[in-house]
């Protein structure tokens, strides 16, 4: 079975916990304070376990970064580069800013020509980055019921690891297209914005992305 270690306790690691949980993964979710997950774990069975940020690191097979983007690259010095050295990391982070959107529109600390997640593979180098499930809210990462299959829009350096994101994103209920190296996350995280631009304005949440093909 599968080991994924989780890196993050809010909704977005808890989603997508249950989601491997479903699909007979065995996991664990890492967090500074474990009390807080008593009751996931208790829920999730004998394959659901909670740890350290390090000792979900070690524990891992495949990593998924559920985190604050502005922590991100912090969570990782406290899971341990080293533990995470030529790993698959599912990148799940968007670099919003603590300031209040503006007219409905999410404000990023990063700028145009730069992503967060360029930031943390130029940073960690040996760790395999891989750019999913950003571009969506947690209530649709697993197996979305829409009139269609949406598009998850990934990136990454390293082609086997982007393989693996791929099969797990299938197992999930999406289409998956490949945008290419970490550079096109500076394409990929801004649509969290437009994601969430419905949801401020207009209370509006069930929606997803679709790549339309001829």
């Amino acid at each position: 079975m599968k080991k994924i270690g989780i890196i993050g306790s809010g909704i977005v690691a808890k989603t997508l916990g249950n989601g491997f949980l479903k699909h007979n993964y065995e996991v664990m979710l890492g967090t500074r304070d474990s009390e807080k997950l008593a009751g996931w774990r208790e829920q999730g069975g004998s394959h659901a376990h909670v740890g350290s940020f390090e000792e979900t690191a070690k524990f891992g097979d495949i990593v998924v970064l559920a985190v604050k983007g502005g922590v991100a690259a912090d969570a990782i010095e406290q899971a341990g580069p080293q533990n995470l050295q030529w790993k698959t990391v599912i990148d799940t982070s968007n670099p919003i800013a603590e300031a209040a959107p503006e007219n409905g529109v999410l404000k990023f600390f990063t700028g145009l020509d730069e992503s967060l997640m360029e930031a943390l593979q130029t940073r960690f180098p040996e760790i395999h980055f891989v750019k999913a499930f950003s571009c969506v809210g947690s209530a649709h990462m697993v197996n979305p019921s829409f009139s269609e299959v949406p598009t998850m829009f990934t990136c990454g350096n390293n082609v086997a690891s982007k393989k693996q994101v791929h099969d797990i994103l299938v197992q999930f209920g999406w289409e998956v297209e490949d945008m290419g190296k970490d550079t096109a996350a500076r394409a990929i995280e801004p649509l969290c914005m437009l994601w969430c631009i419905p949801g401020m304005l207009h209370g509006r949440w069930n929606h997803a992305f679709r790549l339309v093909k001829s």
